[in-house]
């Protein structure tokens, strides 16, 4: 029995990727160094599989930024903002699109799909004029071929590509971007062509757009482009993978009906209706990829339960037709535990990051034909058995409190109209207040004072002296900048999650478990393995401290529980919802401890609420019924006077911007600028929006520092479709990854640009 891997993590089990591009982004380090600590980490990467013994060993899922910007520089589908005049795509324009430069802004980024990864958006139009202009893909193989390993070189598949591109600024939104595809399938003809003439086997397209609600148009483009696509595929063994829920069963008869295919790959952790369609009908003489190690999580696999479901798809599809494989790559779990020595033993002994993973879908392909590893099936049941039965897992008191929020709907008692009357009067902000998301700056001083803390070398007293430092520093620069609404900067906190985890009871933390968000940012997200409650007060004492240093409103910064659920490894062993609501309660005692010690502006931030979203529509309305009811726990008992904001970030809310008004926040700032302004079309369309809100007026994720006008432009376009009196002015998210030298000016052109507007607006009374 054969083993796969659907792709890998490229950041390195010590995120020397990420080093090595911020380096070479600050011109500290040449372009040839920055490729020397890739070609690195591909080359252990392609030896790890290999020496456990994985048999279709995947390239082309490294990527110094994103494998949706790979493809558009294969392609050639450059915004002509970028300047480039052809040939093969170089660092430079590859990082310009990615992130901007001095002169031009960067492409659009979102999540991917349900996930907390990003990619960049393609931007296309009927004049793009698409070539063959990057080889990644094919020297990746020839790099993996010399090393002595043959790999399944692997593609964003071209319908997806399509499906997940955007109409580029100018071009007609209704234009059908699947008209595009005869376009685009001669390119993708030459890279096949190339590696086949390079050796290669088989190779893999990667659609996951097949999850989707796709109609019989869009279903139609599959079969049209790899029946385009078989005289070139002739001779090449061809693997379409899907990932992260069920394929349809109108997607799932276009699938295995595709001209030029061998094998099929499904996630069966997420998409378990899918084993009924195989049972039903699987297409003689291909090869079923089994999705069945989970690539999004961080629990060790269910051995037993695997062999079974592996079993019986046996049955279906043969023994020589099956091959193990992960649910989807693992791009999205942590590297490695060897990487763990401090983390607790019995938790440890639950889990499964990307190596470990490795090992179990070959302990799986083995033990199908009679080369089980008896000691290690063992240790397996052992640990599923520790993780079902152990006392620290379970809180009663907390599950009884959850259980018991289900009676009620959880609202406050006023309206919101009603309720930004009573603040305004305590408040006293101008029009178009101005404020931040959060975060500020985090100097290498700050994360050295916070390194030197955790590791003991630093009494508190000194840490305690060293935060207040930096607190201070951030309200004086924020008066200096005429602010309104102030921000402590978060300079105790790493991570906005971790953070909240590290004090709660049911979550563990990993040392080196970082997860690729985006380019070079990684999370480490925290793991929830049992029930969650509150021992003690988490942001108080800073919040406190923070506004008596100024006279100015000081927010309160919490991370709302569907954020630290969606960005969280969360146990697999009761619903999410449950998990959530344990969550909210925690939250919901600190806002009201934050009210109490006199911080009158909280914000909760729920900058994951649209990722959670399913990728079916069928269970929208449950996932946004329990995650919005979670958000409303958290504040239902505030005072009137007592405001809360919100903050989402890089998703695309239209479509679920009824749930968005449904939270009842007093106040939301949510990212657009990147996003052309995408969210304005929503009001434009006449949806009614009574509450505060801030559309991002500028992108925090690039280095450019937008000019007073820029901004200013922009509130004017917010003026056209939002009334004045609800319009705030703030950046699209938190500054944490920025320098000082890019957040002054920016925030300096910010409030100049806001104040400019309040003068225009009382001159035209």
């Amino acid at each position: 029995m054969a083993s796969h891997i659907v792709g890998y993590p490229r950041m390195g089990p010590k995120r020397e990727l990420k080093f090595a591009l911020e380096s070479f982004w600050d011109g500290k380090s040449s372009a040839e160094d920055l490729q020397k600590v890739a070609a690195d980490l591909r080359s252990s990467i392609w030896k790890q599989m290999a020496d456990a013994g994985t048999k279709y060993i995947p390239s082309n899922t490294f990527s110094y930024y994103d494998q949706m910007l790979d493809t558009t520089a294969l392609l050639g589908a450059v915004p002509p903002r970028y300047g480039w005049n052809g040939g093969e795509i170089g660092f430079s324009t590859y990082f310009s699109m990615a992130r901007g430069n001095a002169s031009v802004p960067a492409m659009e980024m979102t999540k991917w799909f349900d996930t907390n990864y990003h990619f960049i958006v393609p931007e296309l139009g009927p004049d793009v004029n698409f070539s063959y202009s990057s080889h990644k893909a094919v020297d990746e193989y020839k790099e993996a071929k010399a090393l002595g390993v043959d790999t399944v070189p692997v593609l964003i598949g071209p319908v997806s590509y399509l499906l997940l591109s955007k109409p580029a600024k100018g071009v007609e939104k209704n234009f059908s971007l699947l008209s595009l595809l005869s376009k685009i399938l001669p390119v993708y003809k030459e890279v096949v062509s190339e590696l086949k003439a390079a050796g290669a086997s088989w190779i893999q397209f990667d659609e996951p757009t097949l999850v989707l609600d796709l109609d019989s148009h869009k279903l139609q483009a599959f079969t049209d482009a790899y029946a385009e696509l078989e005289s070139t595929l002739s001779g090449l063994n061809v693997l379409i993978e899907t990932y992260f829920a069920d394929v349809p069963a109108e997607a799932y008869k276009t699938l295995t009906s595709l001209k030029g295919v061998t094998a099929y790959g499904f996630d069966f952790v997420r998409g378990t209706k899918t084993l009924d369609l195989i049972k039903g009908e699987f297409p003689k003489g291909k090869y079923l990829f089994a999705g069945v190690v989970d690539g999004r999580n961080i629990w060790a696999n269910d051995l037993a339960t695997s062999v079974s479901t592996l079993q019986a798809l046996e049955g279906v599809v043969g023994k020589d037709k099956l091959v193990v494989s992960t649910s989807c790559s693992l791009l999205h779990t942590a590297v490695d535990l060897v990487n763990e020595p401090k983390l607790d033993k019995e938790i440890k002994s639950w889990l499964a990051f990307a190596a470990q993973k490795i090992v179990e879908v070959n302990a799986l392909a083995k033990a199908l034909v009679g080369q089980k590893d008896e000691a290690f099936f063992a240790a397996n049941a052992t640990a599923q058995a520790s993780r079902k039965s152990s006392p620290r897992v379970t809180n009663e008191a907390v599950q009884k409190a959850a259980s018991a929020l289900k009676g009620s709907d959880h609202r406050r008692a006023t309206n919101v109209s009603a309720r930004l009357d009573a603040q305004q009067k305590k408040l006293n902000l101008p029009v178009l207040p101005t404020t931040t998301i959060g975060s500020f700056p985090q100097t290498i001083e700050l994360r050295r004072v916070r390194r030197e803390y955790k590791a003991k070398k630093i009494t508190e007293d000194d840490y305690v002296k060293a935060i207040k430092e930096e607190i201070s520093k951030v309200v004086k620069l924020q008066e200096e900048l005429d602010i309104d609404v102030l921000v402590h900067g978060e300079p105790e906190r790493n991570d906005m999650v971790e953070y909240f985890g590290e004090q709660l009871s049911g979550f563990a933390f990993s040392a080196n478990g970082w997860v690729q968000s985006y380019g070079s940012r990684c999370v480490k997200p925290p793991i929830i393995y049992g029930d969650v409650s509150r021992p003690k007060a988490m942001t108080v004492f800073w919040s406190s401290a923070a506004q008596s240093m100024t006279k100015r409103p000081m927010k309160g910064m919490l991370t709302g529980p569907v954020t630290i659920l969606n960005w969280s490894f969360v146990r697999n062993d009761q619903p999410r919802s449950e998990t959530c609501y344990q969550i909210a309660l925690a939250i919901k005692d600190e806002v009201e401890d934050l009210e109490k010690a006199g911080i009158n502006v909280i914000q909760i931030d729920e900058a994951a609420l649209r990722e959670g979203l399913p990728l079916r529509k069928s269970e929208h309305a449950d996932y946004l019924h329990w995650a919005v009811h979670s958000f409303r726990i958290t504040n239902v008992g505030v005072q009137d006077t007592t405001q809360i904001h919100t903050h989402m970030c890089y998703s695309n809310f239209n479509d679920i911007i009824h749930s968005i008004i449904d939270m009842d926040a007093d106040v939301i700032t949510i990212e657009n600028s990147r996003s052309d302004e995408k969210l304005l079309s929503v009001f434009r369309e006449g949806v009614k929006y009574g509450a505060g809100i801030g559309p991002g007026v500028y992108d925090i994720h690039s280095p450019r520092i937008p000019s007073t006008e820029e901004i200013a432009d922009r509130i004017n376009k917010m003026l056209a479709v939002l009334e004045t009196n609800i319009l705030w002015v703030n950046p699209d998210c938190g500054l944490k990854t920025r320098k000082y030298s890019e957040v002054k000016p920016a925030l300096n052109n910010m409030v100049a640009a806001a104040k400019q507007l309040r003068t225009q607006l009382a001159s035209a009374k």
